[in-house]
């Protein structure tokens, strides 16, 4: 039997990273035998998370462009270049039989030149609009993967397959592990348990947000399990000091923390929020204003368009935080009612079928 190829690009942030990894773990459990290569791009998280999850990765000198001028801007095009070269060189040595890209910067220059070397691509978008790259990668792209419905304005309609976002499998049976949850976090198994999550970076207006609220937390005697990222960890330790909060740069742990929750405070990156559709926990979203297109606003407003989660914009913290979470916390018929609602958007066999549509294409190039 052929021992298969697989490179696979993603990276910047985890809502590149983590779906890339599951793609290639759910390839490796059918394929033991392949070989398997990441390309990312220098410098950024994807150089410590892939070799952390058991990967080789190479990077590119790549990055984007800023929104405003600055000397990076200048280097932009000496850049592409450069990765365009090594992709060319890393494709002819590698010899993959799929090239896989699920978003960030190096999958640009990767994927443009294996198509253009004749070796089939899938690319994998996570939101509900999408980001430069892919909308540049979908006009050669043999096979597009999405999260949302209604995405034809932006991809060929006849490449899209509506799969939804590759997930952490530990997380489709979170109930089982609730009790495990709790002697993990040390937590008070009679007391409510707020998430609050940041995304993999953090996010300076949520922990602002947690910090200046602690108070109301302290009223509803709710705990508070507060990944607040790694740049912001040294700023908001101090929050520790009240019993019922616990900070965390990073949570290693996502499924066991899920299983704690009764609720959740989340930014509305792609893969956060395809995570919680399958956690079912209800959930108050405050979206990033400071992505490419707003996209995060528009994720969430897809679950809240369903009735599956509420939206705060950052703009509405000071006024509206305080009432939103207090209407949600004393109304149990309001929890049931998001929980149920946001199941339903769930697809947890999303990294099943990419990998199904990955295989397809393998399989076309055998024959």
């Amino acid at each position: 039997m052929k021992q298969y190829k697989f490179i696979l690009s993603g990276g910047g942030t985890g809502g590149h990273i983590y779906p890339a990894i599951a793609i290639a773990n759910e390839l490796k459990t059918r394929f033991p035998d392949a070989d398997f290569l990441f390309v990312g791009a220098k410098d950024k998280m994807e150089m410590q998370k892939v070799p952390q999850a058991g990967y080789k990765i190479i990077g590119l000198w790549i990055a984007g462009l800023q929104r405003r001028f600055t000397f990076d801007n200048t280097l932009f095009p000496i850049k592409l270049i450069s990765s365009l070269l090594k992709s060319r060189t890393i494709i002819k040595q590698f010899k993959p039989d799929v090239v896989i890209g699920t978003g960030g910067f190096a999958s640009g220059p990767l994927l443009q030149i294996a198509a253009l070397c004749g070796i089939p691509t899938l690319i994998q978008e996570q939101n509900s609009f999408p980001g430069i790259t892919n909308k540049l990668l979908s006009k050669r792209a043999n096979k597009i993967c999405v999260a949302y419905e209604n995405l034809q304005r932006f991809f060929p309609k006849e490449k899209m397959i509506l799969t939804g976002n590759p997930v952490r499998q530990d997380l489709i049976d979170i109930e089982s592990k609730r009790a495990e949850a709790v002697r993990y976090f040390d937590l008070d198994p009679n007391k409510k348990t707020i998430l609050v999550l940041g995304g993999s970076l953090g996010a300076r207006r949520i922990n602002q947000l947690i910090a200046k609220e602690i108070l109301t937390f302290s009223v509803h005697n709710v705990q508070v399990i507060w990944q607040c990222g790694k740049l912001y960890f040294e700023e908001y330790k101090y929050c520790q000091e009240n019993e019922n909060i616990q900070i965390h740069s990073f949570i290693d742990r996502m499924d066991l923390v899920y299983a704690a929750a009764d609720f959740v405070i989340s930014r509305a990156g792609a893969s956060s929020v395809s995570e919680l559709c399958i956690v079912g926990k209800p959930v108050i979203f405050i979206p990033s204003p400071n992505v490419a297109e707003d996209h995060q606003t528009k994720n969430a407003q897809a679950v809240v368009d369903k009735n599956g989660a509420i939206l705060l914009k950052e703009n509405q913290l000071d006024t509206q935080f305080s009432v939103v979470f207090e209407s949600l916390v004393n109304d149990p018929e309001k929890q049931k009612e998001l929980s149920e609602n946001i199941k339903q958007l769930a697809l947890p066999e999303a990294t099943k079928q990419i990998v199904d549509e990955i295989i397809k294409l393998v399989q076309i190039r055998k024959a």
